[in-house]
């Protein structure tokens, strides 16, 4: 026993005993110990701080590290609380198709998706590739939503939710954008806008006081050793009513903020990080930036009277910028 390694695997027979003013309140004062398995000496996660860079060349192991164990656990609970937020209230799940031939987010930023050798001469037609030779007999796209789909769904059933996997061909080399992540797409018939904003705020909130309660432990850690002030910042989110302003009047106080900026802000123009991260800061917490310009917003959004602008919403949070959009 004197000789065991760190993750080696013991079964432990004792008493466990109460030990309030230690930094452990329980211990097991042992009878016996077993060796169910030895861990090699060469094991290569110690007793100490590891770089996520560095896990990332042991990623079979990180999974038993507290940061990812608390990550994966929180993860769980928020997976569980956005369906039980949806299937109290009325929602249908639906799962829509992966496989599309239809480039709603455009081709040029979908993969590609196709059984065709890429190691071999592909077949011609016209001097483009011939995908009349491809298993659908045409070009077809992994999606980027589910939303045309999940339209069709609340035309029947009223309300309808997605929540599954997400790529996109971004460069994910910041924390804001990733090829892969999970996604949620509501669709509701007879909603308004301000309706819209009502639902993301009450998701969200329960969703995050949701994993409060289920997650303390959790929670706690991250707030010691990850981020500190999460707790916090999670809290005043919670406590915070989200601020509603046009885009109009976001550009307003960014072109009268006494401030040089990277990007110069523009009433036509969609608005930068800098922009969002100074809006935050400004109204001390979350806002919702509605009525966006009609030309840098997709074709399916209602357009407003004054024809220039369409009923779209942006949900942008401290530190982490935009976390919800719609429409």
């Amino acid at each position: 026993i004197t000789k065991l390694t760190i993750s080696s695997t013991i079964k432990v027979t004792g008493n466990v005993v109460i030990t309030e003013n230690a930094k452990q309140p329980f211990e097991i004062q042992a009878t016996s110990i077993e060796i169910e398995s030895l861990c090699p000496t060469d094991y290569p996660l110690q007793k100490k701080r590891h770089s996520f860079e560095y896990l990332r060349t042991i990623a079979h192991l990180r999974p038993r590290t507290n940061t990812f164990n608390a990550v994966f656990r929180i993860r769980s609970v928020a997976a569980f609380a956005i369906h039980q937020y949806f299937q109290e209230r009325g929602y249908v799940y639906v799962h829509t198709p992966i496989i599309t031939c239809a480039d709603c987010e455009g081709s040029a930023e979908m993969f590609k998706l196709t059984t065709l050798n890429l190691d071999e001469d592909l077949p011609k037609k016209d001097g483009k590739v011939d995908f009349s030779e491809d298993l659908f007999g045409k070009k077809a796209y992994i999606t980027g939503s589910g939303q045309l789909h999940g339209e069709t769904f609340a035309s029947a059933f009223g309300k309808i939710y997605t929540f599954g996997p997400t790529l996109r061909s971004e460069n994910s080399n910041t924390k804001t954008h990733a090829n892969e992540f999970w996604m949620i797409e509501p669709e509701m018939a007879f909603c308004d806008l301000n309706g819209l904003m009502d639902i993301e705020e009450e998701m969200l909130k329960y969703i995050v006081k949701f994993v409060m309660e289920r997650c303390k432990e959790e929670i706690t850690f991250c707030d010691q050793f990850v981020e500190k002030g999460l707790k916090t910042k999670l809290q005043n989110l919670l406590n915070s009513k989200f601020v509603r302003i046009s885009h109009h009047d976001v550009i307003d106080i960014l072109k009268k903020a006494n401030r040089t900026w990277e990007f110069e802000p523009q009433y036509s123009e969609d608005i930068a990080k800098e922009h969002e991260k100074y809006i935050t800061e400004y109204f001390k917490g979350p806002v919702f930036i509605t009525d966006w310009p009609k030309d840098i917003k997709a074709y399916y959004m209602k357009l407003n009277a004054d024809e220039k602008t369409v009923a779209a919403v942006d949900l942008v949070v401290p530190e982490a910028g935009e976390l919800m959009g719609g429409s």
